[in-house]
């Protein structure tokens, strides 16, 4: 059984600014993925970047290309990256860069259009790095099934003024972005302790802009307004910040629409390494609701949050993403919630990396996992609720690593499971950390953000 209950927001402290990104760090990244490529086989990997796709290549670096591309070129004693014009420079904030661990080549044809040219060519740079008779792996950002494409192995993800010099250059080339992203053994599927202090930084950048906004809303306010009033802190975002109301498509951004009492809304901050997101009624209470949709708690907020909890008492090392997913369906019927997407993924520097969450998956979770609560119902007359936040499951010994290191990030996570245990009602195990003060927060009605539902 659930209750609304009016209680204040839970304050569980502001973290301090994260560890920076160390030559240490750096090093053992590369140097896993040098060990990783040669196990596939890799004479030679390439990563692509580009501003919508710069978590392969700024996890490996600290380096994200900016307005353009930019290609790592990696070999078993040498790296290259290749930058533009506008981003040649900029390739010095890598720690790989400034110790010369990674040399830096210009290619002005990765700059944007009417830009100056000249110099080498891709072609010329990709031809120092590897040979007729070698195998590539290229990392974009996604990879293929037996369904998608007819051979899987070789369907790249990457723009083809970089694929086509690479099949001319190299004996074979494949695709190898699973080696970064795939759940069950990418590099960049699980999350050490200076990791989870930078996602909690993040969170909680993004937890108190939502929050911020929420205590703003006024009926008859526009978006912009609302947007305005969260303050957005300043770090880069993962996405475009949502706000939709009334009929709106739910990825829409403002556009000048006002808050209007009776109509669904839905809205998100998203940071690299969080997203916050939360629906429900631009409303007071049930009476301000359509009258079709006036049981919306009853029917459909309190079936949403028994089944948070119940997906929170899930998120331990060795359960299967497979166990998840159908307990997440029986929990949430399709003709009610309409849920379409997997019910919960990993998140990195990019709002979605994978999931190991699908029907049929035997993907075990695993401590080190940054989980991000994805769970998106729908309906026609009831709209959506949400309770979106970063999470990580820890199992001890990263979890007395994290006390060790960042003691101040483990009692904030601590604290707030507590309050999602003693205060919201939820079955949150101690392997999970919360990474925001607004997991286990809904509030239905956002024009009384304090009423909120608990268990």
């Amino acid at each position: 059984m659930t209750r609304l209950v009016r209680i204040d927001w839970p304050d569980h402290g502001a973290p301090d600014t994260p560890p920076a990104f160390s030559l240490a760090e750096a090093n053992g990244r590369l140097a896993a993925l040098r060990k990783a490529a040669d196990a596939r086989g890799y004479d030679v990997t390439v990563v692509y970047g580009d501003r919508e796709h710069a978590a392969n290549i700024h996890w490996l670096t600290g380096f994200d290309p900016r307005f353009e591309e930019a290609v790592l070129v990696v070999t078993p004693g040498d790296a290259l990256l290749i930058a533009g014009n506008e981003c040649l420079a900029y390739t010095a904030i890598s720690p790989l860069v400034q110790a010369g661990s990674v040399r830096v080549g210009h290619c002005s044809s990765l700059s944007l259009p009417s830009q100056p040219r000249g110099g080498r060519r891709l072609k010329e740079w990709l031809a120092d790095m590897l040979a007729l008779d070698e195998t590539v792996g290229v990392v974009g950002w996604k990879w293929f099934g037996a369904a998608e494409v007819d051979d899987p192995a070789t369907a790249l993800d990457v723009p083809a003024f970089l694929a086509d010099p690479l099949r001319k250059l190299a004996a074979r080339v494949e695709n190898a972005t699973d080696l970064m992203m795939h759940p069950g053994h990418g590099l960049r599927a699980r999350v050490d302790a200076a990791e989870i202090a930078r996602l909690e930084f993040a969170n909680h950048m993004a937890a108190a802009a939502l929050k911020r906004m929420v205590f703003a809303f006024r009926e008859g306010m526009t978006d912009f307004q609302a947007v305005e009033a969260a303050r957005i802190g300043g770090l880069p975002l993962g996405c475009h910040s949502t706000f939709a109301m009334g009929d709106a498509p739910g990825l829409c951004g403002p556009s000048g629409r006002h808050l209007t009492r009776g109509e669904p809304i839905g809205f998100n901050i998203c940071h690299w390494g969080a997203n916050i997101c939360r629906a429900g009624w631009v409303a007071r209470s049930e009476g301000d609701l359509p009258v079709a949709a006036q049981d919306y708690v009853e029917a459909f907020v309190e079936p949403y949050v028994t089944a948070m909890s119940e997906w929170c008492s899930m998120m331990r090392p060795g359960v299967s993403g497979g166990y998840i997913w159908r307990h997440m369906m029986a929990a949430l019927p399709f003709e009610v919630f309409a849920v379409t997407l997997n019910p919960g993924h990993l998140i990195g520097q990019d709002e979605w990396m994978s999931s190991p969450i699908f029907e049929g998956s035997t993907e075990p979770l695993a401590s080190g996992m940054a989980v991000q609560m994805d769970v998106i119902p729908g309906h026609p007359v009831y709209g959506s609720t949400r309770m979106e936040d970063g999470y990580v499951i820890a199992d001890a010994a990263l979890q007395a690593d994290l006390a060790q290191r960042f003691p101040n990030v483990a009692k904030r996570c601590q604290s707030r499971a507590r309050f999602m245990r003693d205060v919201i009602g939820m079955d949150v195990p101690d392997c999970l950390l919360p990474l925001a003060d607004t997991c286990g927060i809904i509030a239905p009605f956002l024009l009384d953000p304090a009423k909120v539902v608990v268990c």
